[in-house]
């Protein structure tokens, strides 16, 4: 009798540990496992079948014994039939549960309510006309690119050096080297006119420092509504702990420090305001860096502008940084170059702004951007996905799409930002083996049914804050690792018009999508290839 219930309890253990829903291997919601998926648990259900059917029949055997045993035994065997039936029952309700919490989402998409509304699984794009698309895209980025790259970083240097030319090291602030980020550093830069975006680390004269209160430090006093953004403070060398002691201790004539000479020239010490910080406080404030960085970068382009035939504007008085280069011919690039503070060693920069944004904090919170590590991250899987794989293909199709929707209606919450975060988020919970170069028809629906799904819910994390799918190589600092993660879409949580109009948007842009591809396609007249992709974007 032991040996029977010792049996019936190795079975219920194996149906738990071995159920393939209980510990899936991969996300398996991912629309091309669902064929694998159904046929792994129709292979699971039939080796459970065959186990029910020996326990059915040791059961009627054990049925003809039960007269022969004691009262006892029999009661015992009840109450092990009857705890064996729950568990059956329970496993039973849960694959049922988790199927349809798993497969629904990516079958159905039925997410937003609104009438009239579609679901990116209902539209009908052609392989072909993609194909053309993407191939168009290809050509660009290939071959006009980098040479806007190559332009943009000779400039950026000689306007640089320039500025710091007219800086006095021992009372302005040092201006660093220039980081290129964004779509035309990350190779899918597909909308014209094209968009470089340089951040410019700059720093306080010695003897200042910024020290920074981030959002997710334990000590933080920053309100719920500056998730991902913080505050930078200039201290004075020698006010803070971590100085030297000869800068706030009396260390006697018969002691001298190794770092600073006895007779070192005292660094002249600063008003707030000639550290651009806020007023009647030591917090860097945006809009003086914004005015400093205007004036300063006027003047070192009157200093070289005779050695370039265009003109130089700012394009935008809001955005710091935000020029427009305009050639004799007509052609026009749009240069940001945004003025930002490096958190200690790291990649990890405080923006005022990008001019791209709809929305920004007020002084004197300052955005984190992690824009360096998100270039690393898709570096990181251009090695490690297929060739030619549709990544890219897909994050410039719906910038496209993005593009256009807003040229027709009006611009909305939704950002280009959205879009790639979307890419990376999907980057990191597939295996590389989708992103083939013939999959981007099915991989184009996901990421427009990952918008959807998050508009719905009105939550859009940040790909890198608090995500335990960012692979270590990539090197985020520990304690953005370890933070909450981050709504993007917490503006339309709180602002329903905003919503409202965000999700119009986005379903007349998934409407228009395959009238907009195929418009702006290269397309074959008279067996020739023409090209109606340059003159539209």
């Amino acid at each position: 009798m032991q040996g029977a219930i010792a049996r019936v309890c190795v079975v219920v253990a194996a149906a738990i540990l071995n159920h393939p829903l209980l510990f899936p291997q991969e996300n398996t919601t991912l629309p091309e496992q669902d064929a694998e998926l159904m046929a792994r648990m129709q292979e699971h259900e039939e080796r459970l079948e065959m186990e029910k059917a020996k326990l059915e029949n040791e059961l009627s055997q054990l049925d003809s014994m039960q007269e022969e045993s004691s009262s006892d035994d029999g009661y015992s065997w009840y109450i092990w039939s009857t705890f064996s039936f729950m568990i059956f029952f329970a496993i039973e309700m849960f694959r049922v549960d988790l199927a349809d919490a798993e497969i629904q989402p990516v079958e159905d998409e039925d997410v937003i309510s609104d009438s009239g509304s579609i679901s990116p699984r209902m539209m009908v794009l052609d392989k072909d006309i993609l194909r053309n698309f993407c191939d168009k895209c290809s050509y660009t980025s290939a071959h006009e690119n980098w040479r806007v790259r190559e332009f943009v970083e000779g400039f950026a240097d000689d306007l640089l050096e320039s500025l710091r030319s007219m800086c006095d090291r021992g009372a302005d602030m040092e201006v660093g080297d220039f980081v290129g980020v964004g779509s035309m550093f990350e190779s899918w830069a597909v909308c014209k006119p094209l968009v470089c975006d340089l951040m410019v680390p700059f720093s306080p004269p010695d003897p200042h420092s910024f020290q920074y209160h981030l959002w997710c430090s334990s000590s933080s006093d920053l309100p719920p509504n500056m998730q991902g953004c913080g505050k930078i403070k200039v201290t004075k060398f020698g006010d803070s702990k971590e100085s030297c002691l000869c800068g706030w201790a009396n260390l006697g004539e018969d002691m001298l420090c190794l770092l600073h000479s006895k007779n070192e020239t005292a660094k002249v010490s600063h008003s707030p305001d000639e550290l651009l910080c806020s007023k009647n406080t030591h917090l860097l404030a945006k809009d003086q860096v914004m005015r400093w960085f205007q004036i300063s970068v006027t003047k070192a382009w009157g200093r070289i502008s005779h050695k370039y035939n265009f003109e130089v504007t700012f394009r935008n008085l809001d955005a710091t940084g935000a020029l427009k280069i305009q050639f004799c011919s007509g052609k026009v690039i749009m240069l940001n170059i945004i003025p930002v503070v490096q958190l200690e060693d790291t990649d990890a920069y405080f923006v005022s702004r990008f001019p791209s944004d709809s929305d920004t904090c007020p002084d004197p919170y300052w955005h984190l951007s992690l824009a360096v590590y998100e270039r690393n991250l898709l570096k990181h899987y251009a090695k490690r996905l297929p060739q030619n794989s549709c990544h890219l293909h897909c994050l410039q199709i719906v910038t496209f799409l993005h593009r256009k929707q807003s040229g027709l209606a009006g611009r909305s919450a939704l950002t280009s930002y959205h879009l790639k975060t979307a890419i990376l988020h999907l980057l990191l919970s597939r295996r590389t083996t989708t992103w083939r170069a013939e999959c981007l028809e099915q991989r184009l629906q996901d990421v427009l049914s990952f918008l959807q799904r998050s508009l719905q819910e009105k939550r859009l994390h940040h790909a890198l804050i608090g995500n335990s799918k960012v692979p270590e190589e990539i090197l985020i600092p520990q304690i953005i690792c370890k933070a909450e993660p981050i709504n993007l879409f917490r503006s339309l949580v709180l602002q329903t018009e905003l919503y409202k109009a965000t999700v119009r948007h986005f379903q007349e842009m998934l409407r228009n999508a395959p009238a907009l591809i195929q418009e702006y396609t290269p397309c074959l007249l008279n067996g020739s290839l023409h090209h109606r992709l340059d003159d539209s974007l």
